[in-house]
């Protein structure tokens, strides 16, 4: 929720949490904590500390906070600003229904940066944009545990809040909250107890109270403990603080919205339903992390959506499932739920409303987003979208509006050009002549139909958004427009692909023994197939070099010195452009490739351990020629080291055209492979290992939040 536990403790503050309690500690209210009476945190409140002597009364609605809990783990605070309007309309359905005896109907309160919603009366939290199953619970904390600051469950809390302001209301206290510690109550009698049903409260002073457990271990513990000695709040005790360690206050709200990610799964959503909602959730936490490392100083956060298209798809029913054999059923019903969806979308009959379901999807969310965050698009707001897997390809053809009838309409006019060419009789050419004049007619037809269409009716567009940033992860997509005819231009423009008027940037970003991804670059300009794609950096890099400002270096360029015919040629340059090249290190190779020795067998240990080093699994080995490359030993490199900065021939030493085109813009990154990390395992885990990538989440916000840096950077200069 963004909220941070602040408090600080006095002496004794977190050595008394069980270490010091011995064998008495409370298993009650859910704490598992003895806290010595000294650990008294000191209450953090924006406007000072309350007065001395304060007179007990109701709790504020700013010292009450509410907390919710996701897959029953822990209770997570609310930040201050939702749990402030979260009590104020708790506070309103208790005014409101008291007197006609029927629950009046609040509004429900949004929460955690508008992705949720509140149900005060239910108690209960739920999404705004996507379907859950669970619902999340809430709750009203009033009394909460030391050194935690857990609430008390709230049934044992009303109770005891209820005997507190029954036995001490309009009493002084007697010790100012912001005093870091308190008297101890050795020695002290309790001067008031409330019995609960596991567990039992005692009052020390109005401001000293705690909570015991009445299980027979605890008992037998509390016994044992202070006839050594040991008081009972000392023992088994667990102190309890009333109202929060921290005040809520409408200042302590989320950053303004200015960029929305919509998030979209490939395959196998059908096999694990919901599986891109938790997938996003820890997409959002990483970024989460990252933005308050490295982008605290901006005003304005990014968020995250899951874009759920398959659950709602009809498909072909069952038809698939009752033609399935039953033998190995649990693998052929997995192939069913993930690998089909790719055959679906190579069918004719099914693409389509693959097509649709996700833009259908896209389009609600975006107009449900606008629709509570009016102020999203006056302020120029942006979207972005990161697609996984098969994702990248529908994603791409709704943006571009690809359909394979145009592939059709491509292969019958190619058709009719080698017909025209062939040899045919008088009676055939006449007959396709009519043909041809028929379907221009129709053509024209049909133009016109269009036309008036028109001028009547306004076409929507595609997507009701313009796209920022295409983020693919793990995207098949190169294959599918390889095998569409798409092949390498002689621009180095993104607009060969996808153009910048229908989306800014396009960025593929894959992990190298991902086998699913592939690369985009050599489908754009033929050379880029030998340059290594750009290595995204390490989250914790200092100061990391942008992207932007990295040369571009090649895969082999050991490759590139021998694979010239004649001597003269060796003196190209060795890289795309007239600026040095950094050579690329391997990396993971020094550790990965040492077990490649077990899997080949003895052959590849007779090639020495240099070659098990140096060569890399799977791009390269080492062959004859590249030994007798190595041969040229100090004059080789002299030679190489002369020639660098020398201007490029017309022919490169790789074989491809005058490489002095570039790209605009780099569009593939890599991930970097770890140094113990297994290529073979590596392989089977990788395509689903982006989500909860901080590299990745570095990465994205550092293309989403690149204007917003630029233009703060330029303020803080005008500034100085």
């Amino acid at each position: 929720s963004g909220a941070s536990l602040r408090y600080s403790t006095g002496t004794g503050g977190e050595g008394s949490e069980g270490e010091g309690a011995g064998p008495g500690s409370s298993d009650s209210g859910g704490s598992g904590f003895s806290l010595a009476a000294s650990a008294l945190p000191e209450r953090r409140r924006p406007g000072g500390g309350r007065p001395r002597y304060e007179v007990v009364r109701e709790l504020g609605a700013e010292e009450v906070r509410w907390f919710y809990r996701e897959d029953r783990k822990t209770w997570k605070p609310f930040i201050g600003y939702d749990s402030l309007r979260i009590e104020l309309a708790f506070r309103a359905l208790g005014s409101a229904g008291g007197g006609s005896g029927e629950p009046a109907a609040v509004e429900p309160v949004c929460v955690r940066s508008g992705l949720y919603e509140v149900d005060v009366a239910s108690a209960e939290s739920y999404p705004v944009y996507w379907n859950q199953t669970e619902k999340i619970p809430v709750m009203r904390g009033q009394w909460f545990i030391d050194g935690t600051w857990q609430p008390l469950e709230e049934e044992e809390s009303n109770l005891i809040e209820q005997e507190h302001l029954n036995r001490f209301k309009g009493q002084q206290l007697q010790e100012s909250f912001d005093m870091e510690i308190s008297k101890p109550v050795d020695g002290k009698e309790a001067i008031h107890s409330l019995k609960l049903s596991r567990n039992h409260v005692d009052w020390h002073s109005v401001d000293e109270v705690y909570l015991y457990s009445d299980a027979t271990t605890s008992k037998i513990a509390r016994t044992v403990t202070q006839k050594l000695g040991f008081s009972k709040a000392s023992s088994s005790g667990t102190r309890l603080h009333r109202g929060y360690v921290e005040e809520a206050t409408l200042e302590d709200k989320p950053p303004q919205t200015s960029h929305i990610v919509f998030v979209v799964h490939g395959i196998g959503q059908k096999m694990d339903q919901g599986r891109i909602i938790k997938n996003t959730a820890m997409m959002r936490d990483t970024a989460r992390k990252v933005e308050e490392k490295y982008f605290s100083n901006l005003a304005t956060h990014v968020e995250f959506l899951p874009v759920e298209w398959r659950s709602k798809l009809t498909l072909d029913g069952d038809t698939v499932d009752s033609i399935t054999p039953d033998k190995v059923r649990g693998l052929r019903d997995m192939l069913n739920s993930s690998a089909m969806d790719i055959m679906y979308y190579t069918s004719p009959l099914y693409r389509d409303e693959l097509v649709k379901g996700l833009q259908q999807e896209l389009n609600r969310l975006y107009s449900l987003f606008c629709s509570r965050n009016p102020e999203f698009e006056e302020k120029g707001g942006k979207v972005s979208i990161v697609s996984h897997s098969l994702g990248c390809v529908i994603t791409y053809d709704i943006m571009t509006g690809w359909n394979p009838v145009r592939l059709y309409e491509q292969l019958l006019q190619k058709e009719e050009e080698e017909l025209e060419e062939s040899w045919m009789s008088y009676e055939e050419r006449r007959l396709l002549e009519e043909l041809y004049i028929t379907k221009q007619r129709l053509r024209e037809i049909e133009e016109r139909l269009h036309e008036l269409k028109a001028s009547t009716i306004s076409k929507p567009p595609v997507l009701k958004f313009k796209v920022e940033n295409f983020f693919c992860m793990g995207s098949p997509l190169a294959v599918f427009l390889a095998l569409r005819g798409i092949r390498p231009g002689s621009s180095g423009s993104q607009d060969h692909i996808l153009p910048r008027t229908i989306c800014n940037r396009l960025l593929n970003i894959f992990h190298p023994t991902d086998p699913v991804a592939y690369r985009l670059e050599p489908l754009i300009l033929k050379h880029y197939s030998n340059i290594s794609p750009v290595q995204i950096h390490w989250y914790n890099t200092a100061n990391p070099l942008p992207y932007e400002h990295m040369k571009p270096s090649f895969l082999n360029p050991s490759k590139e010195a021998t694979s010239a015919p004649e001597p003269e040629s060796a003196s190209a340059a060795p890289s795309p452009t007239t600026s040095p090249v950094m050579v690329r290190r391997h990396y993971g190779e020094s550790i990965t490739n040492i077990g490649k020795a077990s899997i080949l067998g003895a052959a590849s240990i007779g090639k020495g351990l240099g070659g098990m080093l140096f060569s890399r699994f799977g791009r390269s080995s080492a062959t004859p020629q590249t030994m007798e490359a190595g041969k040229d030993g100090p004059e080789g490199d002299d030679k190489k080291a002369t020639t660098v900065g020398t201007p490029p021939l017309p022919h490169s030493s790789s074989g491809f055209l005058e490489p002095t085109v570039e790209l605009e813009h780099r569009i593939d990154f890599e991930l970097r492979e770890g140094l113990v990390e297994s290529r073979y395992w590596s392989a089977v885990t990788s395509h689903t290992a982006y989500w909860s990538s901080l590299d990745i989440a570095l990465f994205l916000l550092t293309f989403m939040y690149k204007q917003d840096q630029e233009e703060t950077d330029k303020s803080n200069l005008d500034t100085l």
